[in-house]
């Protein structure tokens, strides 16, 4: 168990769960570890709805209503495609506040300009608008996943706390 990981899921679903909202995902290069992170909490289920991986283009299309125009002009890794994936994540959940995350983990995959470390994070309120950053992490794939669910989750106590 990673101990920080935790601590920071059971912090999130204490506001969350103070605030009476629900938590939806949609993950990329995370593939789910965001939704692995706060159902390691016991009593998730009454702060954590569900989780979305869509790894693919295709999939961000089919289960998150992504539009096609956004992954080709800005790609899956642009603030756009991730607030595209959390305006679907609400649309198709009971959620109050959604995460979206995609992003180039490595360690291949990367180019100038969009180089291996970068990830793009979106947060969404029910009845706000998207809230995006991209972040330029380092470390190799395994530590490039575990960074964005920290900032996830830190993103999420942000605007839940």
């Amino acid at each position: 168990m990673d101990n920080e990981l935790y601590a920071l899921a059971e912090a999130a679903g204490r506001a969350l769960k103070a605030r009476g909202i629900m938590l939806a995902t949609a993950e990329s290069c995370t593939g789910g570890w965001i939704g692995q992170a706060v159902t390691m909490v016991p009593g998730s289920s009454e702060w954590f709805d569900r989780g979305f991986v869509t790894y693919t283009n295709t999939a961000k299309q089919e289960m998150l209503g992504v539009p096609e125009m956004t992954l080709a002009r800005h790609g899956a890794v642009s603030e756009a495609t991730v607030c595209a994936m959390a305006q679907g994540a609400l649309a198709r959940s009971h959620a109050g506040i959604v995460i979206a995350v995609s992003g180039v983990a490595g360690p291949g995959g990367g180019t100038a300009e969009k180089p291996v470390g970068m990830v793009c994070v979106a947060w969404l309120l029910k009845g706000g608008t998207p809230v995006a950053e991209t972040l330029q992490l380092d470390g190799d794939r395994d530590a490039v996943r575990r960074e964005t669910v920290v900032r996830a989750l830190r993103g999420v106590l942000t605007r839940a706390g």
